[in-house]
């Protein structure tokens, strides 16, 4: 019924009516309501902004111009140099187990002893009949310089003494079968004694005193991992490679790389680097030679890597928190005069909290580090250190707040 009341009210104030006409009540009403509802007004921290309201407090931070290094950082999978699984070489029993699982051991060390028993035997019968042999070789060789003697007096055949010299080659050669025989045996024996091969630590014993072994069975008594030196595999960008190869004249060994595991840092240099470029992500594969004496590297595991290459000299740098994504790419807030600029910029890197600037910036600008949602380009800053009623550190007031 009001509305009724307020359209025919503002159709008679426009000079009344005869006939009732919807769509002049129609547009009577629409204009009732923006009477009754007014559209909200701007918010306040534009209207300031198109007023000229006092400047913002920012944060600000010199883009400085001095030597960087360049680091490459990447995430590498910690990988043994050597790990070797240790199996039996005979069909034999274990007698003896000389080591605790997961101990470290050298080079050398004494780690199963295997039963020997029957090869024992066997070499005691191989040294009788070598003893047999060369007695027979003895008799042999007597008779043959016999019957050389009576050939040459025409007593003897020529026959006789042909064979007499044919027998002392038979027994002979009988003689060198049996030391080689012997020495075959002596071979099979030492692998009853089963030592580590290389430096490092011992995993998980499976072949435990009394367990029957041998060379065809699948699983290893144990395997050692070499600890110290160790490698550390990562992959690098393609024109990371590229720029490491320029630098060292096509030599990786003296690139310095240092990796984190556990609070602790180990040092070591590039001592392999893949012959091909992956097509699936266009990386390529490196390894680091480590110096792991402590052993805070653990194979398997996955620990961050720096590479530094070198150093780049009069490199612009900014905080990090002075970047700012944009829809056209990276961008900064240049600060000259109070007033507030938008300057789009190129990164080259990233190390730490600082950003290394390829272009865009020449070094010595102001840069905004801190409040940049409170201001557009052309805004009127100002440092919050100098800010009226701010204490050194602290934010300015947030009333302008858009």
């Amino acid at each position: 019924m009001l509305r009724v009341v307020i359209v025919f009210g503002i159709l008679a104030a426009i000079g009344g009516v005869a006939t009732w006409r919807p769509d002049l009540a129609e547009q009577a009403y629409q204009r009732v309501q923006q009477i009754i509802h007014p559209p909200p007004p701007a918010s306040f921290g534009a209207v300031r902004r198109q007023q000229g309201g006092p400047p913002v407090a920012v944060a600000l931070a010199r883009a400085d111009k001095r030597d960087m290094p360049i680091v490459i950082e990447a995430v590498g999978t910690v990988q043994a140099i050597a790990s070797l699984q240790i199996k039996a070489r005979l069909d034999t029993q274990v007698v003896q187990v000389h080591v605790a699982e997961g101990a470290s051991v050298k080079e050398g060390d004494l780690l199963f002893t295997l039963d020997d028993r029957v090869l024992r035997a066997q070499i005691a019968q191989i040294e009788a009949q070598i003893l047999r042999t060369r007695a027979q070789l003895e008799q042999a060789t007597r008779d043959r310089e016999r019957l050389v003697d009576l050939a040459r007096r025409n007593v003897a055949t020529d026959v006789a003494r042909d064979n007499a010299i044919t027998n002392v080659k038979a027994v002979e050669a009988q003689l060198a079968a049996d030391e080689a025989n012997r020495e075959s045996l002596r071979t099979q024996l030492s692998y009853t004694r089963i030592t580590a091969p290389i430096t490092g630590r011992i995993g998980s014993i499976a072949a435990k005193p009394g367990a029957f072994v041998r060379p065809a069975d699948t699983a290893a008594m144990t395997t050692i991992n070499q600890l110290d030196p160790i490698y550390i595999a990562f992959a690098m960008p393609q024109a990371t490679f590229y720029e490491l190869r320029s630098l060292l004249g096509g030599s990786p060994q003296d690139i310095r790389v240092e990796a984190t595991a556990g609070g602790k840092s180990a040092t070591g240099v590039i001592a392999f680097v893949e012959n091909q470029v992956d097509l699936a992500t266009g990386t390529v594969t490196a390894k680091a030679r480590m110096e792991n004496g402590a052993e805070q590297l653990w194979p398997g595991s996955f620990v961050p890597v720096k590479v530094t290459l070198g150093m780049q000299p009069n490199a612009i740098v900014v905080p990090a928190s002075a970047m700012q994504a944009g829809q056209n790419g990276p961008f900064v807030f240049t600060v000259s005069d109070g007033v507030a600029q938008v300057v789009s910029v190129q990164v080259a890197r990233r190390l730490g909290d600082e950003v290394i600037i390829a272009s865009g910036l020449n070094g010595g600008e102001q840069v905004v580090t801190s409040g940049q949602l409170r201001i557009v380009q052309g805004s009127r800053v100002i440092d919050r250190t100098r800010a009226p009623g701010t204490a050194s550190g602290e934010p300015a007031a947030r009333g302008g707040q858009s």
